[in-house]
């Protein structure tokens, strides 16, 4: 164990799996007090017992970020546990496999999909910003895609969602500069999931993209990593910005 986040607290959402539980672990694993959010409650335990084990200090919070109360809930739980709130990491998000053309989308998949990736975000925001005023500051990480960043066909609903995200990510960091809170947004390209493998292997044609992300496609650990640097102070000087983690993809 090390300590780039020796003292802080992180509130991490979609903490129970995928680049979520990664993050969680290694925050854990640098000195941060973690909470661990998501719907998935016998995992989150689990995760919350291995860094228990591990030295660390964690709880599992259950929550759906597109729930005004859980949120607000889950957030007044990790505070009062642990005193205060350092990193806000705003990890939980999602695509359907019902998106496409803004032709030919339903209407609720793409209200499904705002309201999970962008409301949601904003909805932890809005009731966490003020937990880090009151600690003096500290690091909203916001998770977007590169699809919110470069056209591609067939997700118009995601498209819209992420690219939102990394507006309203420049909006906040100049709104609240001043209290000492920076604000920035992960842009990842495809991670190496087993969800993200089985569809690439499910997908022939998909075999060109595949060969776009330059380096490979990104691990969970990547994006992980990258989350930890804004999360430290190693980034106190780094706010409104764009942090690609999308293995050359988006200059290809």
């Amino acid at each position: 164990m090390t300590d780039r986040l020796k003292d802080k607290v992180a509130f991490i959402t979609g903490g129970t799996g995928g680049i979520g539980e990664v993050a969680c672990r290694m925050f854990a694993a640098q000195g941060a007090r973690v909470a661990i959010v998501g719907r998935r409650q016998e995992q989150g335990e689990t995760i919350a017992q291995d860094i228990h084990a591990a030295g660390g200090q964690a709880l599992f919070a259950r929550a759906d970020v597109t729930d005004e109360d859980s949120v607000a809930g889950a957030l007044e739980r990790t505070v009062a546990e642990f005193g205060r709130l350092d990193i806000l990491y705003n990890n939980a998000g999602g695509s359907s496999a019902s998106d496409g053309p803004v032709t030919e989308t339903p209407a609720n998949v793409f209200w499904n999909t705002i309201k999970l990736d962008l409301f949601g975000t904003w909805l932890c925001c809005h009731y966490g910003i003020p937990h880090l005023i009151r600690s003096g500051g500290g690091s909203v990480i916001n998770t977007a895609s590169i699809m919110g960043a470069m056209g591609v066909p067939n997700r118009d609903a995601y498209s819209a969602s992420k690219g939102g995200v990394i507006s309203i990510t420049r909006s906040m960091a100049v709104e609240y500069a001043d209290k000492k809170v920076r604000v920035n947004v992960l842009v990842p390209g495809a991670v190496a999931t087993e969800r993200v493998l089985a569809f690439f292997a499910s997908e022939p044609h998909l075999e060109a993209q595949k060969r776009a992300y330059l380096l490979g496609l990104c691990d969970p650990e990547d994006v992980a990593n990258a989350a930890l640097f804004l999360a430290s102070d190693e980034s106190q000087r780094t706010t409104g910005q764009q942090l690609c983690v999308d293995s050359g993809i988006l200059i290809s």
